[in-house]
């Protein structure tokens, strides 16, 4: 993602990209920053970029002509939005960082200054946006919180999607108590439940405690997700079923990976592609993209993308069911069927299922996976490739973006 941000303090933006996991985002490609100076663009010899407001009154307003002139030297991309920051915009929320992440391939930031701007700036923007109730000197704080929210729902900003899908507001509900080691510390103990490995109950845990912290702590937040919850119970029951294929050519010098496991092939083949060349896992993220009419893996991880050159695909099936959460579903169960002649792939089918549960947050009973030949016919018979088949059931829930 490409993001502009047209600023009178270009400086300030400095420690994005120096800092955390933002930081190592810009680095590695995953998005770009560029400020713009609106005194660089100003007409006369003292880069002059404010005035008195017309009418009279206290303070300078951000003059629009050198405004007009920096946003105007800016690249166009096709899926652009033009955010202009001010006290009077919407509440930034949530959903918006996520729908501007998966929607826009550039963001450009309009920051304020001064007493305010010139009423015409804000005819170049597509938004406006506020962090709250609140003024500040100028929109860079604001921005900076925007480009912070944004760039870390980037697919590999952050290591585990699932962790982005369960944190506080991507539901309406506030995030779930977490601990780790000591088990216990000064007279505080972590809940049994959470040590007990029943991944069931340790789901309904949380829940529960999502729950009673967003009605003690927000409650105009558990209202909403109770009006919410309300309006799933009146619609009527729906479902929705994918499917998916996908098949990989075996070539000498790559590995075999299948459900997260590297194999071994006895004749030292492996998957070739952009990415792991998983295949069983693609023609599953096939599946959850096709029940919600989504397009397919290639849409979504292009192949002449570099960000996918061996890229791992568990970690991108997190984000395809982060995806599929934030439209409103979750996944009821999934069943694969793969076709190879070699390796056997029975004794490793129990740990590709864990594998797979483990990155979609499903019991590995709700995953079903199937192996098979095909009896040395066509081209997985003549081990010229792996192929598998993949069905996915979905049903709606109350996490949407809406």
């Amino acid at each position: 993602m490409r993001l502009d941000v047209v600023s009178l303090a270009p400086e300030s933006f400095a420690p994005l990209t120096s800092l955390g996991v933002i930081g190592r985002a810009f680095n590695a490609g995953i998005a770009e920053l560029h400020t713009h100076n609106p005194r660089d663009h100003a007409s006369d010899r003292y880069r002059k970029v404010d005035d008195q407001p017309y009418g009279g009154g206290a303070g300078m307003v951000l003059k629009p002509e050198p405004v007009f002139a920096a946003f105007e030297s800016i690249p166009v991309l096709e899926r652009r939005r033009v955010l202009l920051l001010s006290p009077q915009g919407q509440p930034l929320r949530q959903a918006d960082l996520q729908r501007w992440a998966q929607q826009h391939d550039q963001l450009v930031l309009l920051c304020g200054h001064y007493e305010g701007f010139d009423e015409r700036i804000r005819s170049l923007a597509d938004e406006e946006v506020s962090l709250g109730d609140f003024v500040l000197t100028g929109g860079e704080l604001a921005a900076m919180a925007l480009i912070n929210g944004v760039v870390r729902l980037l697919p590999g900003t952050v290591g585990s999607a699932e962790s982005l899908l369960e944190e506080s507001h991507s539901t309406l509900l506030l995030e779930h108590p977490h601990y780790t080691r000591p088990a216990e510390f000064r007279g505080l103990a972590v809940p049994p439940v959470l040590r007990s490995g029943d991944h069931g109950a340790i789901a309904r845990w949380r829940a529960e405690q999502q729950q009673e912290r967003t009605k003690q702590r927000r409650p105009d937040l558990y209202r909403r997700w109770q009006e919410q919850q309300q309006l799933l119970q009146q619609r009527p029951s729906e479902m929705r079923i994918g499917n998916g294929y996908d098949i990989h050519r075996l070539v000498p010098g790559r590995p075999l990976i299948l459900g997260g496991l590297t194999l071994e092939h006895p004749a030292g083949l492996g998957l070739d592609g952009h990415s792991d060349a998983d295949v069983l896992v693609h023609a599953l993220m096939d599946a959850l993209l096709g029940a919600l009419s989504l397009g397919d893996i290639g849409q979504h991880f292009p192949p002449d993308d570099e960000r996918w050159r061996g890229a791992d695909s568990l970690v991108l099936l997190e984000q395809v069911v982060a995806l599929v959460r934030q439209r409103g579903w979750r996944v009821v169960n999934v069943d694969t069927v793969v076709i190879a002649e070699r390796p056997k792939l029975r004794p490793h089918i129990a740990a590709m299922r864990a594998a797979i549960a483990q990155r979609m947050g499903l019991n590995p009973d709700q995953v079903g996976i199937k192996a098979t030949t095909n009896e040395t016919l066509g081209p997985t018979g003549r081990e010229e490739g792996i192929a598998c088949h993949a069905v996915a059931l979905l049903e709606p829930w109350g996490g949407g973006d809406g």
